[in-house]
């Protein structure tokens, strides 16, 4: 080809990708930003299929995901189940639940929604329960409207004896339905729990373009369901958030005009980097070279201010106790941020590494000693 040619084709080829790039970030920010509640939740990788099931156990696609340890929410369509650890891999077991070499027999604790048939595709979820806290684990509940900047956001409130409440956040992927992992514990310590659904999520009013905003939007609604429990008879409240909506706690702790009464922080999976946790998420819709281009896309479209972000991963301005619960092997969020964070205010932090625990599921790799930890730290915060 003559120079001129060349050159022209290296021009066409810079303009198509980097058209292709604006229109993959585009996707990648309606997916990696979607509000929680609008889609299925479930862990990141490909889809499980259940293969049988037996008197207790299930048997899932043999696949890292589906040997995770401890207890986890299993989600299809029109389908949710609760599964516990894998079983032992025995012959017997393997024929009471249809499995073979290529499968994983789990424990099945319970099918709270449809049917568990062959064939079925399914996913792993932090989210255990569903249905309200009455529903599902038989604890006193009222459906509350917190004010919220755009409008009512629904909530859960099961009340305890303590003036410190605990607000509880979800965050990227689930919904108010998942905080319910910690609420048995929290209620058995008396204390307050409100539940919250927050912008975007089903019930509650919609995001800015329909997108998230890692914590920089929702912190707000943090702030109204703090200024909400302060109404109604808290004197303190604890902040627990999973993932964004452990951003947007920090957010909240930090710029609420209430924030003096913050007594401490649990963050689970917080995402602190949020560079870091936009690359992972928009990774899962674009190719590996146009990846660079695509996070830039996706951080114009939603509008992202990298000074208000990174306000969330200045432990500088924590003012009260933290703990984090975090899993070294998390995709998502960066365990290194929470180190870094825990390391620049260890005084004030404490991390809580725990192995084998994916994005979010902290408490569903490690029940018992989840529980403990929090046990631990929320006791003194009364």
């Amino acid at each position: 080809m003559r120079p001129g040619t060349v050159a022209a084709v290296a021009a066409s080829t810079t303009v198509l990708g980097a058209g292709a790039a604006v229109a993959v970030g585009r996707y990648a920010a309606g997916a990696a930003l979607k509000p929680a509640g609008q889609a299925p939740p479930g862990f990141d990788g490909p889809a499980l299929t259940v293969h049988g099931t037996g008197p207790g156990q299930v048997s899932l696609t043999r696949a890292l995901v589906s040997r995770l340890p401890g207890i986890y929410g299993l989600t299809g369509n029109g389908l949710h189940a609760v599964v516990g650890n894998v079983l032992e891999s025995g012959t017997r077991a393997r024929q009471d639940a249809g499995g073979s070499p290529d499968t994983v027999v789990r424990r099945l604790v319970r099918v709270t929604e449809g049917d568990l048939r062959p064939g079925t595709r399914v996913r792993l979820t932090p989210q255990v329960y569903t249905g309200s806290p009455h529903g599902a684990l038989d604890l006193p509940c009222a459906d509350v409207d917190v004010p919220g900047e755009l409008g009512p956001l629904p909530g859960w409130f099961v009340p305890g004896a303590r003036d410190t409440w605990i607000i509880a956040v979800h965050g990227l992927g689930t919904t108010r339905d998942h905080p319910m992992v910690v609420m048995p514990l929290l209620h058995r310590m008396q204390f307050p729990v409100l539940s919250l659904a927050y912008r975007g999520d089903l019930g509650a009013p919609p995001a800015h373009d329909g997108l998230g905003r890692f914590g920089d939007d929702e912190w707000r609604d943090v702030d109204a369901a703090m200024r909400y429990a302060l109404r109604h008879g808290a004197e303190r409240v604890v902040l627990f958030g999973w993932s964004t909506g452990a951003t947007a706690a920090l957010l909240a702790a930090a710029r609420s005009a209430v924030r003096a009464h913050v007594a401490g922080l649990v963050l689970d999976s917080p995402v602190l980097d949020w560079r870091h946790t936009l690359r992972a998420l928009a990774a899962r819709r674009a190719p590996g070279p146009l990846l660079p281009l695509a996070v830039r896309a996706a951080q114009g479209r939603a509008g992202l201010r990298p000074d208000r972000l990174d306000e969330a991963a200045d432990a500088g301005r924590l003012a009260c106790p933290a703990l984090i619960l975090h899993g070294p092997g998390d995709t998502i969020a960066s365990f290194a941020a929470s180190a870094a964070y825990a390391e620049a205010r260890p005084r004030l932090v404490t991390l809580r590494e725990v192995p084998h625990a994916r994005h979010a599921g902290c408490w569903n790799a490690d029940p018992m000693g989840v529980d403990e930890a929090l046990r631990r730290f929320v006791t003194p915060l009364v």
